[in-house]
């Protein structure tokens, strides 16, 4: 079972994913928790250069490309032999986020993104997406929040971007949604636990219907 959490900058996502995989293992299914970008050494390192506030000059075509290298490293090396092995794939972020992010938010050419992207994953789609939606000022406080209390070091490159930006980042986000029966949408603005009691729910009711 491949699995994905998208959803904007403080949405809440990262949080939801580890509890899902911590409450995975504690059932007794073999599970990996893993990120995009940054899911392998290399990947780090190509992380560090994307969400680096000081390549704000980075062009958006680079961007992409970043993230793509990113991505085939990601699938060739861990996604896709997890996924062989039987073992569940939680990740933070995947194809979705390069839809959004440098195609819909950014404006490069979407049949080019949907190319790069069906290339990195070798047509692999995850079962299930669940986007964690909130508006994005409330994301960015929670971004900030984090700062304060010392979670983080600094506010990311995407972090920094204004607002119009965040607000075409989450409208790309809902409209790729709606025309996809992969997504399910939460109310990342609840508690944590009722949005992961949403998750769970929502899983048990994907997992009837494939008959696991």
């Amino acid at each position: 079972m491949f699995i994905t959490f998208e959803g904007i900058e403080g949405s809440g996502k990262t949080t939801q994913a580890k509890f899902l995989c911590e409450e995975l293992k504690k059932k007794g299914i073999a599970c990996l928790y893993t990120r995009e970008p940054g899911g392998t050494q290399i990947g780090v390192e190509i992380r560090r250069i994307l969400l680096s506030s000081q390549n704000k000059h980075l062009s958006p075509l680079a961007e992409l490309l970043l993230y793509e290298a990113d991505r085939a490293q990601h699938f060739l090396e861990v996604i896709i032999p997890n996924l062989k092995k039987g073992i569940w794939v939680i990740c933070d972020r995947c194809f979705d986020a390069t839809t959004v992010y440098q195609g819909l938010a950014r404006g490069l050419d979407l049949s080019l993104v949907e190319r790069l992207n069906k290339s990195a994953t070798m047509g692999i789609e995850p079962d299930i997406t669940f986007l964690i939606d909130c508006p994005p000022e409330i994301g960015l406080q929670r971004a900030q929040k984090r700062i304060g209390n010392g979670q983080e070091t600094g506010l990311t490159r995407f972090e920094e971007e204004a607002i119009h930006f965040h607000r075409k980042v989450r409208e790309g986000y809902l409209k790729l949604a709606k025309d996809n029966s992969r997504f399910h949408i939460i109310d990342g603005t609840k508690d944590q636990t009722l949005v992961f009691q949403e998750i769970l729910k929502e899983l048990k009711r994907r997992l009837k219907v494939l008959g696991i």
